[in-house]
């Protein structure tokens, strides 16, 4: 008989600028063979430093180092400590069910302490989960609707008043354009005042 999958811990430290305005939270990190760099989004087929790139610079490839098939990480570091932008993810171990990325393929074993996230980035008052798998942790544990695509909701967690922003997923299997889900993004951030 065939035993549960291993539980796998968060590879990664939690990415909090003290400057902080903004937390983005995803599920969890893909299995290490499909990282491209030590940090968060490090898939090389994932669009979200293209988006990046695209909303601060106005050029998809900015972020990107293609010769060595890659993202130019210390850049990226830069601009998330210079604009205050935190990041992390909803889940610290989880499962997977069949050994791939996909969000429907974890299991949660273990939240993230959201709150406690918070308390170390005091000046941040919005939230962006990144796909349904964050999403679901966040309306289940905190009470938050879910937003329509490229809105926000208002709610309240450890005593401060947050907004919950729906961002279309980064993943190339999400249905969606290059430059339109970095037109979310865009609006996203200068209603947060990151832009």
């Amino acid at each position: 008989m065939m035993g549960l999958p291993e539980i796998e811990r968060h590879p990664l430290q939690p990415f909090l600028p003290s400057n902080a305005r903004l937390l983005m939270l995803g599920s969890f990190p893909p299995p290490r063979k499909r990282w491209c760099m030590d940090f968060f989004y490090p898939n090389r087929t994932n669009m979200m430093w293209e988006i990046f790139g695209l909303v601060f610079y106005g050029d998809s490839q900015r972020l990107v180092d293609a010769e060595h098939k890659t993202f130019r990480m210390e850049d990226i570091k830069a601009l998330l400590e210079e604009r205050g932008i935190a990041i992390f993810d909803t889940a610290c171990a989880v499962r997977r069910l069949s050994g791939n990325a996909s969000d429907k393929d974890l299991e949660i074993v273990e939240k993230t302490d959201i709150p406690a996230l918070l308390s170390k980035i005091p000046l941040c008052h919005d939230i962006v989960c990144t796909g349904q798998k964050s999403f679901s942790v966040l309306t289940e544990d905190y009470g938050v609707p879910v937003p329509t695509m490229g809105s926000y909701n208002e709610f309240t967690l450890a005593g401060r008043s947050m907004r919950l922003w729906r961002m279309p997923s980064s993943s190339r299997a999400y249905p969606m354009k290059l430059d339109e889900k970095a037109a979310y993004y865009r609006e996203m951030m200068k209603t947060s005042g990151i832009l």
